[in-house]
C-alpha cells in the first residue's frame, strides 16, 4: 500500500448568495481532484459539509474542519484564500502545527 500524505484544501465556502457557494465548493472540488491525482489523500471540507449552512451552528462546521486540519500532514490554501476569515484561520493553525503549507497556484495538473 502505498503511504500517501493527508492534505486538507483551505479556502472560501460562505458567500453572498447560495449560487456563490456552489461555485466555492465547485473550486474546491477542483482542486482536491488537482491533489488527488498528484498522489495525496484528501480532505475537501466544502464538500463535506456543502449546502448544510443553518443546520447547525457555523462554529461546528469551523472546530469540526480544524479538527480534520489537525489531522493532516498537509494545507493547501487555494487561490483566494485570503479573502477568507475561515481559510486565514486554518492558514495560521497550519503554521502554529508547523504543517507543510501549499499556496496554489490555480494551474490546471
Amino acid at each position: 500500500m502505498m503511504d500517501r500524505k493527508l492534505a486538507y484544501v483551505a479556502g472560501p465556502y460562505r458567500a453572498s448568495t447560495p449560487h456563490d457557494i456552489v461555485e466555492n465548493i465547485r473550486k474546491a472540488e477542483s482542486v482536491a481532484i488537482k491533489y488527488w491525482r498528484k498522489g495525496y489523500a484528501v480532505i475537501c471540507p466544502h464538500k463535506n459539509t456543502a449546502l448544510l449552512d443553518g443546520i447547525l451552528p457555523d462554529d461546528v462546521w469551523l472546530e469540526g474542519s480544524c479538527a480534520l486540519l489537525a489531522r493532516c500532514d498537509v494545507c493547501v490554501m487555494m487561490q483566494g484564500w485570503e479573502q477568507s476569515e475561515g481559510a486565514r484561520g486554518e492558514e495560521s493553525m497550519a503554521r502554529d502545527l508547523k504543517m507543510e503549507i501549499i499556496y496554489d497556484d490555480g494551474q490546471n495538473a
